[in-house]
């Protein structure tokens, strides 16, 4: 029969910390703190199991859990030697959510439970405090109505602010007894005539109200966007700690805090954190009082002229700095606790392994192998992989004030401010003129590419994690937020329109890269650092992964940045990238336009040269680390000329009249471009277009090798294969351009071919494309693409209503389809092997940097992923992180 309460206290517990899937971080922490024998207040923990539960049938409960929940309860009441709902001696008790992974702030707690007019009494009695139960009672009824009953907490606030300036007071703890009775009287009034029904007395239906807003608020929308952000499974549910009371709020010689054993923001060993005195654990946080620094150091830092917890309760200090070593070294990480000191008498109410910064989780992780807690491998990891990107890009100061006018996807990390402007060109002239600004466009094209460099950053209301404005400001590091819906962008008056408001051209915005927030004004940001702690963390994680990193990059910037990232090569180039500025884009419209080989060939000559130069480039930064080339593979619509000033310009290059030139770009225009006349296809058509970038590759590997010493092997990529007789043509092509350009420099060319796998039809047929093939790459962009049937670029206006009604789990463009996706990833890999056993095989989509996506690509053993530069530390880390967990199992 399953069980479906877990007790603890009084020196043991039925559960440990290692139960954490089930019984929630909180509730396992409190059972091991139990079995250590440190002051936990009993109590017992309603299992995730139940949460489940709680969702699958219709929000009732299984059969057996009340009668548990009693007995659960009446053990509580023989270590407290207390009866819940007795009138002389009561039982009262805090109801507190419970994930298995810590969501601050997102879930519902309930405190003092068991207050009702009759229980108030007792307690004032047995503490022979009026005024302290009081207080306790008119909390319970504020916190109950909010959480459990719906009630605004702001109508209670506005009673205790009226009191309070009637009678000139300013701090809660300056009300008396009487005054708190009053008080309470309107407070259950209230409740009455907002809800038309009394404030509940009766403490078991108190309690059944608790047990049931805490499994509800699993899914109130501040939990499933926390859920979304660190894709967290809604699947996982939410424990429920019932735990006896105990009273920070008792008097002066009782408190109330929290606290980290070291400095979640610098990692610093130093016990971090604040206190009240007689006051609970709500007002801690709340900000209603100035908290207490614990320890005469941090006051004296601080330069507060209020006492120490050290200086203040010394044995209290004392017994609670000992706990926080205790606990630290047992879990040997970083600990946040939660304590209250009733009338003198220290309980332990809560410890986890506390969130921290990114620079603080790298000195934490370098410090504790230094002190013996940890290898070099379990501080590998201790560091989120994700988390790195706090260190590569700026951040918005988290004490800056957010005016928040929209949020679209974080499609790229990082922040910036700028002025607003809707045009490329005008974005390069603001550079330019030394001033920095936000390019918003609707969606951006490749031809944007000269205004996405020049702007800090780039907002657009169309597309998703994948759009093309995403894929190229990761690959520049530059911050971007995308598939901004709410704007309404107004190119020819200059304006955004956007939930009532209106922003101009030249106004100041700030765009938050890392959340997906828009926000008006400049706001204050921290400049990344990047210290000893990650070099060396990096070197540790580089000695375990068995994956080698590449980069995706065609620009000497992108790969000089990624060499300084650790990148060991390039995976990914993406030729046609290189031809978007000055008089590259009109050769490669003339070769486009041209209706016969002849001007094609034309067109390619003056191509040649630059190519060269960019593989000249890319070569020598490598110095002999491999770079895979892929060719040309635009959808046509990327480079059809627009506007008659563009076909002006190709039509004078090519020495044609500009009406059969639009006569020609009508005919190649496409009604699906993605699936259309690009890739293999195009080179298949066009030959000529794989010879002029297959000599260009084999010439500037003959230069680089000379001027380096190093010898290069290119690995030439042939896009979107599905059938290997194109691959067949398109290699003859390649092969008897390395013959060429052998016989014409006398020297020998080592390369190699193969093809990116983006279509399903090659995944299956990949033993018979492998025969042609000496290496995969699996483009998963569009290959997840192709596979789902989705447009990446237009599925950002659903994705978010399949993740909420929980069809689907992840923006499998952000995080890879491991199920669908990764399964013809699988069958390509196992079949590829099958012909060719030393086959090559990596990663190079966006997914590349993804940890999760990472995890899978150990798994299927492939060799190498390759991601934008930024993304590269984060690559390294969790290769490394997955190559232990696949070694541990």
């Amino acid at each position: 029969m399953a069980k479906w309460v877990y007790s603890f206290g009084n020196g043991a517990a039925e559960g440990t910390a290692s139960m954490r899937n089930l019984l929630g971080g909180k509730g396992a922490n409190l059972a091991e703190m139990s079995s250590l024998g440190l002051p936990v207040p009993p109590g017992f923990t309603i299992t995730t199991e139940v949460c489940t539960w709680y969702y699958d049938n219709g929000k009732s409960y299984p059969d057996t859990l009340a009668a548990e929940v009693s007995e659960a309860l009446a053990k509580v009441g023989e270590v407290t030697k207390r009866r819940f709902g007795d009138p002389d001696r009561p039982l009262l008790v805090s109801v507190r959510s419970g994930a298995r992974v810590s969501m601050p702030g997102m879930m519902d707690t309930v405190l003092n439970l068991g207050l009702n007019d009759q229980t108030v009494e007792a307690l004032a009695r047995e503490a022979g405090d009026r005024r302290f139960a009081y207080d306790s009672y008119r909390r319970f009824i504020q916190m109950y109505s909010d959480v459990v009953l719906g009630l605004d907490h702001n109508e209670f606030e506005e009673i205790l602010e009226d009191y309070k300036s009637r009678n000139e007071l300013t701090l809660d703890t300056e009300i008396d007894a009487d005054a708190w009775l009053g008080i309470i009287t309107k407070f259950k009034a209230r409740v009455e005539e907002e809800l038309e029904k009394p404030f509940p007395q009766d403490p078991q239906e108190q309690l059944w109200g608790a047990i049931g807003a805490v499994f509800s608020s699993w899914m109130v929308p501040r939990a499933v966007t926390y859920r979304r952000l660190h894709d967290l499974p809604a699947s996982w549910g939410t424990a429920v700690n019932v735990q006896a009371m105990v009273f920070g709020n008792m008097g002066e010689n009782s408190a109330t805090g929290v606290a980290f054993t070291r400095n979640p923001s610098t990692g610093e060993k130093a016990l971090y954190g604040e206190f009240l005195v007689n006051a609970q654990g709500e007002d801690v946080v709340a900000g209603i009082r100035t908290p207490q620094n614990i320890t005469e150091k941090a006051r004296q830092a601080a330069e507060s002229s209020s006492p120490s917890l050290e200086a203040l309760m010394p044995d209290a200090f004392a017994e609670f700095q000992s706990y926080c070593d205790r606990l630290e070294a047992h879990y040997t990480d970083m600990q946040d606790l939660e304590f209250t000191i009733e009338d003198g008498k220290l309980w332990m109410l809560q410890t986890r392994n506390g969130k921290r910064t990114a620079k603080a989780a790298l000195k934490i992780a370098v410090d504790m192998v230094s002190e013996g807690l940890l290898s070099e491998e379990e501080a590998i990891g201790r560091v989120e992989p994700g988390a790195l990107d706090q260190l590569l890009h700026p951040t918005i100061d988290p004490s800056a004030k957010r005016d928040i006018v929209t949020t679209g996807l974080p499609a790229s990390p990082g922040a910036a401010s700028g002025q607003i402007v809707f045009t490329s060109d005008a974005a390069e002239e603001a550079r330019a003129a030394g001033r920095k600004v936000i390019l918003v466009r609707v969606e951006t094209s490749p031809e944007d590419i000269h205004g996405m460099h020049a702007a800090e950053g780039i907002l657009t209301s169309r597309g998703g994690m994948t759009s093309h404005a995403a894929v190229v400001a990761r690959g520049m590091g530059k911050p971007c937020v995308a598939g901004a819906g709410t704007l309404r962008i107004d190119y020819r008056n200059g304006v955004i329109n956007v939930a009532g408001r209106q922003l101009k051209l030249g106004d100041t915005i700030t765009i938050d890269g890392a959340t997906g927030q828009v926000l008006s004004g400049q706001v204050e940001m921290l400049q990344p650092t990047l210290s000893g702690d990650f070099g060396t963390l990096m070197g540790w994680a580089d000695k375990v992964r068995r994956m080698r990193v590449r980069t995706n990059a065609e620009t000497p910037h992108d790969a000089k940045v990624a060499r300084e990232f650790g990148a060991e090569g390039i995976g990914l180039c993406r030729t046609e990238h290189m031809f978007f500025e000055g008089e590259r884009i009109i050769a490669v419209r003339e070769m486009i336009l041209a209706d016969k080989e002849e001007g094609r060939r034309t067109a390619l000559a003056k191509l040649l040269p630059m190519q060269r130069q960019d593989f000249t480039d890319l070569f020598e930064i490598m110095h002999g680390l491999p770079v895979t080339i892929r060719l040309l593979d635009p959808p046509l619509h990327e480079f059809l000329p627009k506007s008659d000033e563009e076909l002006a310009e190709v039509a004078a290059a090519m020495g044609a009249e500009p009406e059969l030139l639009r006569d020609r770009a009508l005919e190649l225009d496409e009604f699906n471009p993605m699936l259309g006349h690009r890739g293999c296809r195009l080179l298949v058509s066009y030959p000529e277009i794989a010879e002029m970038q297959a000599r260009a590759i084999f010439e500037a590997a003959v230069a680089a090798a000379k001027t380096t010493g190093a010898p290069v092997v290119p690995e030439i990529m042939v896009p979107l294969v599905g059938i290997k007789a194109e691959l067949d043509l398109v290699r003859q092509r390649i092969e008897a351009m390395a013959k060429a350009v052998t016989e014409e420099t006398g020297s020998e060319i080592a390369y190699q071919v193969g093809t990116m796998v983006e279509l399903p039809r090659a995944a299956l047929r990949a033993a018979e494309i492998a025969q042609s093939a000496e290496f995969f790459s699996f483009g998963t962009n569009d290959l997840t693409q192709t596979t789902f049937g989705i447009s990446r670029d237009d599925a950002a206006s659903f994705l978010g209503t399949y993740q909420s009604r929980g069809i689907l789990e992840q923006d499998p463009f952000v995080s890879l389809d491991q199920e669908g996706v990764g399964e013809l990833i699988s069958i390509a890999a196992e079949r590829g092997r099958s012909t060719r056993p030393d086959i090559k095989m990596g990663i190079c989509g966006e997914h590349g940097g993804d940890p999760a996506s990472i995890g899978f690509c150990e798994t299927v053993g492939l060799d190498y992923v390759s991601c934008s530069p930024f993304r590269v530390p984060i690559a390294r880390l969790a290769a490394a992180q997955s190559a232990l967990r696949n070694k541990a199992n």
